[in-house]
C-alpha cells in the first residue's frame, strides 16, 4: 500500500484517541517561545489566536467541544470552507477574543474562561504579556517550517490530552513527504518549473523569499523552483513588472482572498503575458478544513495536488480518494463529490492545464 495513505488501523486508533485520556500527572509543555508551561490536567477550554490553530485543535480533538475562541480569519476559513459544514456548531464559537492582527481582547477572551490560550511566539511581548498578566495559561507557537508545524501539532495534542492524534497526523506527513522527495530530489534545475505563489493579489501583490517560508519549502519538495526566491522577507509587496521579469511557469493564487479569481492574472495587461497565463497554469490553492497554502493538518493533500500539477509524468495521486481517506481519519467525515469539487475549485479552474484529472470520474 502506498506510503501516502493512512493505514487501515489509523481510523480505529484515531477514534480511540478521541475517546479521551485521563492524565494523573500534570502536563509539561516546552513551547516554541522557549517557555515551560504546566497544566494540572488536559485543557478543556482552548482559545487559539494564530489563524491555523483553530482547525488544528478541531482536527486533533476530533470535534469542536474544546475550542471556545479563535481568530476572526480562522472563522472566515471555517465559514467559507467545508469545516463549517462538517461542524456547523463551529460557526458559533467566539471570534471576538482577538483582532485579526493577533492583538488579544483580554475582556472578551477572559469571558470564555479558557484553560489554555495559544499565541504566536515570534511577534513580540505585546501579544503575550497581556495574556500572562491576566493569569492565563499560554503556549507559544512558531511558524515557517515543517519541523515547527509538527512540533506545535504535538504541543496542542499534548495540551488537550490526545498525544496520539498528533502522532497519527505527523506520521502521515512524514510518509507523504518522503514518498514525494524520493521522486523529485534528482530532478535537475532546468526540468523544474518556476512557481510563483502570490500571498495577496487583490489590492496588492505580495511574494516571499525562501527563508523560513513553508510554501517555498513544499514547492521545492514537489519539484519546482520558487520564482520569488530572491525577495527579501515574507509577504513583500511586488509589482507586475517584477513578476514579468521572473516569467513564472506556474502561478499559485492564495486561498485567503475569497473574491480572488483566475481572471486577476488572465485579464491583467502585464501578467497575462507570463508563461503561466499563456499556458493556463494559474491555479488557486484549495480551501478545505483550512486553507491549503500554509501548514495545516491537511498539508499532505496540498503536496499531492501540486505534485500532480507540476510533474504529471512522475505523480498520479488519486487526490479525490486520498481526500476522502484523510477526511474520514481527521474529521470522521465522508466527503461527497460535491464537497471535493468545492474544495478544489473545480468549476473555477475550468480548462486549466492538467486540472481535468481532479474532476469526478
Amino acid at each position: 500500500m502506498p506510503l501516502s495513505r493512512f493505514s487501515q488501523g489509523s481510523f480505529a486508533l484515531a477514534m480511540t484517541c478521541v475517546a479521551g485520556v485521563a492524565f494523573a500527572d500534570p502536563i509539561t509543555i516546552n513551547d516554541q517561545g522557549g517557555r515551560t508551561v504546566k497544566l494540572e490536567k488536559p485543557a478543556e477550554r482552548v482559545v487559539t489566536i494564530p489563524m491555523p490553530m483553530a482547525s488544528t485543535v478541531i482536527a486533533i480533538d476530533g470535534g469542536t467541544s474544546k475550542l471556545v475562541g479563535m481568530n476572526p480569519m480562522s472563522k472566515t476559513a471555517i465559514q467559507e470552507g467545508v469545516l463549517g459544514k462538517i461542524f456547523p456548531e463551529s460557526k458559533g464559537i467566539s471570534s471576538e477574543v482577538t483582532a485579526p492582527n493577533f492583538i488579544p481582547n483580554i475582556e472578551e477572551l477572559a469571558a470564555t474562561n479558557p484553560d489554555l490560550v495559544v499565541q504566536w511566539a515570534d511577534y513580540g511581548a505585546d501579544l503575550v504579556d497581556p495574556l500572562t498578566n491576566a493569569g492565563l495559561n499560554v503556549i507559544l507557537i512558531s511558524y515557517g517550517t515543517e519541523e515547527k508545524t509538527q512540533a506545535y501539532h504535538q504541543m496542542a495534542a499534548d495540551a488537550i490530552g490526545k498525544p496520539e492524534r498528533a502522532k497519527l497526523i505527523n506520521e502521515w506527513r512524514d510518509a507523504v513527504s518522503a514518498e514525494i522527495f524520493a521522486k523529485t530530489r534528482d530532478i535537475p534545475a532546468d526540468k523544474r518549473p518556476k512557481v510563483l505563489y502570490l500571498g495577496r493579489a487583490m489590492d496588492k501583490l505580495t511574494a516571499s523569499g525562501s527563508k523560513g517560508n513553508f510554501t517555498a519549502w513544499y514547492i521545492d519538495m514537489v519539484g519546482g523552483i520558487n520564482a520569488s526566491a530572491d525577495v527579501e522577507g515574507n509577504g513583500t509587496t511586488i509589482n507586475p513588472e517584477q513578476i514579468a521579469s521572473w516569467d513564472p511557469d506556474v502561478i499559485l493564487l492564495n486561498s485567503f482572498e475569497p473574491n480572488l479569481k483566475l481572471e486577476r492574472i488572465y485579464d491583467d495587461q502585464i501578467l497575462s503575458f507570463t508563461k503561466a497565463a499563456q499556458n493556463k497554469q494559474v491555479y488557486k490553492l484549495p480551501l478545505g478544513g483550512y486553507r491549503w497554502d500554509p501548514p495545516s493538518q491537511e498539508s499532505p493533500l496540498t503536496w499531492m495536488w501540486l505534485a500532480n500539477l507540476l510533474h504529471p509524468e512522475l505523480f498520479n495521486y488519486d487526490l479525490r480518494a486520498e481526500m476522502k481517506k484523510a477526511y474520514k481519519t481527521i474529521y470522521n467525515y465522508e466527503l461527497t463529490d460535491e464537497d471535493i469539487d468545492g474544495i478544489l475549485w473545480v468549476e473555477m479552474q475550468g480548462d486549466a492545464t492538467n486540472y481535468a484529472q481532479f474532476k469526478a470520474k
